[in-house]
């Protein structure tokens, strides 16, 4: 029998490791953002057009890279960061296996340009598909610029996968703001199709943090410094009062390295306990600093999950962190049974003196003597005669009338407890509410149980659905504009949605930096609730599945609006708005399911009904 075992050309098997390595265009931007940091970079600009798909370019003045080193970095497994298997556990940059730029050169056009500081000329190289085009000498300022064009150019199953480009850009935004964040000593920019995005200076992290996410955030945070043998922690913990409903806002680093940790995010929450409105989550900024010895990073191709020695202990030491922040600067309520405040001295007088009364008593004040009587005691006295009492009554010249012409007011008739027996039990409206959740009526066939939450969800997504189809929503033109406030990349998201949003109603005008206009909302929508609105729809963008499992950008927008306006569990409604409720759901093209695929009303049968008897 032949063999049949044969080994894989290095074309091929660099495609396959850029399986592993780089998914999206966001892969590339992170790979090339944390070889500039590596190279001790103090500015970095990120440059992409079409969400990545044509172009992807990082420019750095790292330390730059020799005519042979520049070559031997498209190679696979070759890095300047390791020798042996013991410097694994030792590791104190983002990048060490040297798989990266092998592979997305095996899946891409790219072309390098370098140069270190001590040479006069750099090196420029082009390589397609894993092949060297050319390498030529060219003048070049000192650093690295790559740009990679045209991803998997040579995969289009690949590239069929990919998502729209304002997806795909709301990613590489995620791994910019996360590289950005771990390092803010760093001056970051960024520019996606001409536009700026960003432009980060060299600062401190609660500076970066609001440069990031907007004026607002520096009200918000709180810091949190700790430092024991274990670990150190320092960063920034947002106030409950502005926790959200989307998880956006949340970072971990450890060692400056971006990494997901559900079990410490347990521990953040829980610091949080008793906190939080229902269905929030907090906002952190947390970097940890660990002994390298004790964390795995290399267990994922991404380097995003990483695993600890001790995860107890450093779970302890973070929810005791968070919680002592959150105490120390009074936004965890304190209680202390042994105290009474009525006890506390009060400000104005902490600093004084305190000084005995003195009290004077006149021994010899005898208060029964004639002189020293008061005036009540002197007039009851006076009065102590009972013989005149009539006098006391005496109505002089008034007239009294007559009782028996009075007519007294009769109460309003009250209906009686129990029917007539001879009359049958009639309710007196079509629809009545159950526990304020649902709306219950009758049928021919027996009881109608509508939840009013989900049918309320299903009468606005198709109500929304028409309105963005055919651009018709009516605008209520607000009184007063009302003015916003976004971080730049919230604003940017708004943007693309402008048309749709229009053809539901919003009157948005845009500003140029953080500023957003409402000049007008859809009809029935409450001032006081479009902020809201507009947070909810950024939070559903911002998820990690956006628009997947939508047909169209169009049904994902009125699912997230129609989730937001629905009338919630709990609300009260009169017995109009429960007939309308029903009217308008059984106009709806699919009144039998919500638009997340749940059961919006059931019937219960007149048998079902008399078995129960």
């Amino acid at each position: 029998m032949a063999d049949i075992i044969k080994l894989l050309p290095d074309h091929v098997a660099n495609q396959i490791a850029a399986g592993e390595v780089v998914q999206r265009p966001a892969s590339v931007v992170k790979e090339l953002l944390e070889n500039s940091i590596d190279a001790g970079a103090a500015n970095v600009k990120l440059i992409v057009k079409d969400g990545g798909r044509t172009l992807v370019q990082v420019v750095d003045d790292g330390s730059g890279m020799t005519q042979t080193d520049a070559r031997l970095s498209f190679e696979r497994h070759a890095t300047s960061k390791i020798a042996s298997a013991e410097d694994l556990f030792n590791l104190h940059t983002k990048g060490f296996r040297g798989e990266a730029l092998a592979s997305i050169a095996a899946i891409a056009h790219v072309e390098l340009l370098s140069r270190t500081l001590e040479a006069e000329v750099g090196t420029h190289i082009r390589i397609e598909g894993s092949e060297v085009v050319a390498q030529e000498v060219v003048a070049t300022p000192k650093g690295t610029s790559i740009a990679v064009k045209n991803l998997f150019f040579n995969i289009p199953a690949r590239r069929n996968f990919l998502k729209s480009d304002q997806v795909e850009l709301r990613h590489i935004i995620d791994e910019f703001q996360r590289v950005a964040l771990a390092h803010p000593m760093v001056a970051f920019k960024m520019y996606n199709n001409g536009s700026e995005y960003f432009n980060l200076p060299q600062e401190g992290l609660r500076q970066r943090i609001v440069h990031i996410f907007g004026g607002k955030m520096k009200e918000r945070l709180v810091p949190v410094s700790e430092e024991t043998e274990v670990v150190t922690i320092t960063g920034f913990v947002c106030k409950p009062e502005f926790s959200r409903k989307s998880r956006g806002e949340q970072f971990f680093f450890t060692n400056h390295r971006f990494v997901k940790s559900p079990y410490l995010h347990h521990a953040v929450v829980s610091a949080f306990e008793g906190l939080l409105k229902p269905d929030t989550h907090p906002g952190y900024f947390l970097n940890l600093e660990v002994d390298p010895q004790s964390i795995d990073i290399n267990i994922h191709p991404t380097k995003t999950e990483v695993k600890f020695d001790d995860e107890h202990t450093l779970y302890a030491i973070l929810r005791a962190a968070v919680k002592h922040s959150l105490g120390q600067f009074h936004i965890a309520p304190l209680l202390d049974f042994e105290r009474d405040q009525n006890l506390d001295t009060p400000y104005q007088y902490r600093n004084k003196e305190a000084q005995s009364p003195t009290i004077t008593v006149d021994a010899s004040f005898n208060p029964f003597q004639e002189g020293n009587l008061s005036t009540t005691a002197k007039n009851y006295k006076a009065s102590s005669n009972v013989e005149n009492w009539k006098d006391l009554y005496d109505f002089g010249d008034i007239t009294l009338p007559d009782t028996n012409m009075l007519q007294v007011e009769s109460d309003a008739a009250s209906p009686e407890v129990f029917e007539n027996e001879d009359e049958p039990l009639m309710l007196h409206q079509a629809t009545f509410q159950l526990q304020r959740k649902y709306v219950v009526s009758t049928v021919k066939s027996g009881l109608l149980v509508i939840n009013q939450h989900r049918a309320h969800q299903r009468i606005l997504f198709e109500r929304f659905l028409a309105e963005i189809t055919v651009k018709k929503g009516i605008v209520q033109q607000l009184l007063f504009p009302k003015t916003l406030t976004f971080p730049a990349s919230e604003i940017a998201v708004l943007q693309s949605f402008k048309e749709e949003l229009s053809g539901l109603g919003f009157d948005l005008m845009f500003q140029s930096g953080e500023t957003l206009t409402v000049n007008g909302a859809p009809n029935g929508l409450p001032e006081a609730k479009i902020a809201g609105v507009l947070e909810d729809l950024l939070g559903s963008y911002t998820e990690e599945k956006t628009l997947e499992g939508h047909f169209s950008q169009t049904e994902w927008l009125s699912k997230t609006l129609c989730r937001s306006l629905a009338i919630k569990t709990g609300q009260h409604l009169s017995p109009e708005m429960q007939t309308a409720l029903v009217n308008d759901l059984f106009a709806c093209k699919e009144p039998k399911l919500s638009p997340f695929q749940k059961t919006i009303y059931v019937i219960i049968g007149e048998n079902e009904i008399a078995n129960k008897f």
